[in-house]
C-alpha cells in the first residue's frame, strides 16, 4: 500500500544529520527532512548511492552534504562531526539510522558467533552512542536540539535468530530514555522509532518476510516513508513536549 504524503512542517534553517542515508529509511527520511525545509548531511559508506540521495535532496531546494563515513569507526565519526561543525553549521537534528540485523549470519543463540555480536552491537548501538556524543554538547549549550534514533520492534518482542540485534536495539531504547532525562532541562528532545515490517531492498530478501506479513493485522508492509513521516514529526516543534519515547510503527503486529 502506498504511504500517504505527510503534511509539511517548517524545519527551515535547521541542519539535520542522517546516518545510513543511502537507502531505505535513511534515504526517505533525508528527502522528507529536506522537503520540510532542512539542509541535510548524508552519512553512509556507499558513495554512489549517497550521491543519488544528495541529488534528490537538492531537488527539494535544500543543501545536501554527502559524507562517506564508516559508522563502525569512532574516530571517523568524530572527524566527520568536527568537519560538519566547522564547515557547515551546528547540528540541530540527528537521525541515528545506520544499522542492520546481519540476517545472512542469523542463527539461534546457542550456535551464534561472538564476532557477529560484536558487529551487530557496534553498528546498531555503538554508532548511536558515538554520533549522539558528538552533538549533545552543542545542543546542550544552545538549549535546543532533536535526537531521533531508529530502534526496532524486536527490542520489545524479541525475534528468533537475532538475539544480538534485539539486544542492541533495546540498548538504543535505554539510551534514548536516559539521554531524554539528562537533556530535558536543556530543551533537547530525544526519541526513538521502532519499525516493524518495512519494505526495503534488504527486507525483501528475508526468507521469513511472508510470515511477517501474515502476523501484521493491517496486512501490508510499511514503506520507508511511513517511518520518515514520524522522523519529521519528532524533528519538529510539533513534538516539543514529547521526549524519552519509543514509538512502535508496525501495523499492529504483536504477540505475547
Amino acid at each position: 500500500m502506498q504511504a500517504p504524503a505527510a503534511t509539511v512542517t517548517d524545519l527551515s534553517g535547521k541542519l539535520a544529520v542522517v546516518t545510513g542515508a543511502a537507502n531505505g529509511i535513511g534515504r526517505a527520511s533525508a528527502i522528507h527532512l529536506a522537503r520540510n525545509g532542512a539542509d541535510v548531511v548524508l552519512i553512509d559508506i556507499q558513495e554512489e548511492a549517497l550521491a543519488a540521495v544528495a541529488e534528490e535532496v537538492g531537488q527539494q531546494g535544500r543543501r545536501a552534504h554527502p559524507m562517506v563515513v564508516d559508522c563502525n569507526e569512532r574516530v571517523a565519526i568524530e572527524e566527520a562531526f568536527a568537519r560538519i561543525e566547522a564547515d557547515v553549521a551546528p547540528v540541530e537534528i540527528l537521525l541515528n539510522n545506520v544499522g542492520q540485523s546481519a540476517r545472512e549470519r542469523a542463527s539461534e543463540f546457542w550456535c551464534s558467533e561472538p564476532e557477529t555480536w560484536d558487529f551487530i552491537l557496534k553498528l546498531n548501538l555503538y554508532s548511536t552512542l558515538y554520533c549522539s556524543r558528538q552533538v549533545v554538547p552543542g545542543m546542550r549549550e544552545r538549549g535546543r536540539g532533536k535526537i531521533v534514533s531508529i530502534a526496532s520492534e524486536a527490542a520489545y518482542m524479541g525475534s528468533q535468530g537475532v538475539a544480538d540485534y534485539a539486544a542492541a536495539k533495546a540498548g538504543v531504547i535505554g539510551l534514548t530514555r536516559s539521554l531524554a532525562r539528562e537533556l530535558a532541562p536543556f530543551h533537547v528532545n530525544v526519541n526513538a522509532i521502532c519499525p516493524g515490517p518495512i519494505r526495503t531492498a534488504a527486507a525483501d530478501r528475508l526468507p521469513i518476510w511472508s510470515q511477517y506479513l501474515k502476523e501484521t493485522p493491517m496486512a501490508f508492509a510499511g514503506e520507508p516513508q511511513d517511518i520518515a513521516n514520524v522522523v519529521v514529526f519528532f524533528a519538529s516543534d510539533q513534538s516539543r513536549y514529547i521526549t524519552g519515547q519509543s514509538l512502535i510503527v508496525n501495523g499492529g503486529r504483536w504477540w505475547s
